[in-house]
C-alpha cells in the first residue's frame, strides 16, 4: 500500500556505496548502449549483449541481488556518477561541481567491455568532479555562410535587388554643379520612403 517502505531492488555492501542511477531498456532494442561516467571525467558505452559470442553483457539478476559490475572503480576513476542508456544519434552533456559543462557526440566515446575503467571524457581540475550527466537529441551542425550569402539571403528576405545601390540614414546624395562633379556636398534633404 501507500505506506509500505517497498522491497530491495539490489543489496549496496558498504557504508560508502549508493544506487546512482537506473535506466529501463529493452532486451530487443539493439540501438541502445549503456552509457556510464565516474567523478573524475572517465566514461564508456557497453553494450547489452556481447557482440562477439551474443550473450548479455548484463544478465538477468535476482531482485535483492549484488547485481553485475558495470564500470572498474579506481582512485584514478573516482566513483560512479551516472549511467544512462544512449543511442549513437545522441549527445551526452557532462557539468561539474564547478560549473564547467561540455557537449560532445555519444558515437565519440569508446565503446568498451563491461568490466573497465573507460576513457577520459572531461579533465577534471584538482578539487573538481562531476556533478551530473545528462542526454541530449543531436544537434544540427550549423550552416556555414560566407558574407556573400549572407547579403543575398538578406536582399532575398527584403525584396531588394542585389546590385541596387542604397544610400544610409545619414548619407546624401552627392551633387553635380553644371554637369562637373565639384566633390562638394549641398545640403539636400534625403529622400522620403513613399
Amino acid at each position: 500500500g501507500r505506506g509500505g517502505i517497498g522491497v530491495y531492488g539490489i543489496e549496496v555492501d558498504e557504508k560508502t556505496d549508493a544506487v546512482v542511477g537506473m535506466v529501463c531498456i529493452n532486451k530487443e532494442d539493439k540501438t541502445k548502449t549503456i552509457l556510464v561516467v565516474s567523478e573524475k571525467g572517465y566514461g564508456k558505452r557497453t553494450k547489452l549483449d556481447d557482440p562477439e559470442t551474443g550473450e548479455p553483457n548484463y544478465r538477468i539478476t535476482n531482485r535483492g541481488g549484488k547485481g553485475v559490475k558495470t564500470i572498474n572503480v579506481t582512485d584514478k576513476t573516482g566513483g560512479l556518477v551516472g549511467l544512462l542508456d544512449v543511442t549513437e544519434k545522441e549527445d551526452l552533456m557532462i557539468t561539474c561541481v564547478s560549473g564547467i559543462t561540455i557537449r560532445m557526440a555519444v558515437n565519440k566515446i569508446s565503446e568498451l567491455g563491461r568490466a573497465t575503467q573507460g576513457v577520459k571524457l572531461i579533465k577534471v581540475d584538482e578539487g573538481d568532479s562531476i556533478a551530473a550527466i545528462t542526454q541530449l537529441d543531436e544537434q544540427e551542425e550549423e550552416r556555414e555562410f560566407d558574407e556573400a550569402e549572407l547579403v543575398a539571403e538578406e536582399n532575398a528576405e527584403t525584396g531588394m535587388d542585389v546590385n541596387a545601390e542604397t544610400i544610409g540614414e545619414n548619407e546624401t546624395p552627392e551633387t553635380t554643379k553644371g554637369g562637373e562633379d565639384t566633390g562638394e556636398k549641398d545640403d539636400v534633404a534625403p529622400a522620403e520612403e513613399v
